[in-house]
């Protein structure tokens, strides 16, 4: 395959892979339980996947952790983008529906 055939390819199915540093936070107290994750240098789209190298497999009740580490992202293509909009708006709609059933 030319190469921008190979580019056309990548942008439309996905799947282009890119190596970066990025800034873990994790938090497990009676205030917040949480796991953010901070990108440097690129901005995270829908349908992209985020892959933590490296994480703690622990973190002890009352504890925070927060540190920089390395990730792998794959980024989605037009179609993955695409795909992942539409079934969110659907996800949301369900939402509703569950959130105001009358009480029998």
């Amino acid at each position: 395959m030319s190469g921008l055939a190979e580019r056309l390819w990548t942008d439309l199915a996905g799947g282009r892979k890119i190596e970066i540093a990025c800034l873990v936070d994790l938090e497990k107290t009676a205030e917040s339980f949480h796991a953010y994750t901070v990108p440097e240098g690129i901005d995270i789209g829908p349908g992209d996947i985020m892959l933590i190298h490296d994480m703690t497999d622990r973190l002890d009740f009352g504890e925070r952790s927060a540190f920089e580490g390395r990730a792998t992202v794959v980024q989605a293509g037009f179609f993955g983008r695409i795909w992942t909009q539409m079934s969110s708006i659907f996800e949301l709609t369900e939402l509703y529906e569950v959130g105001f059933q009358p009480k029998d």
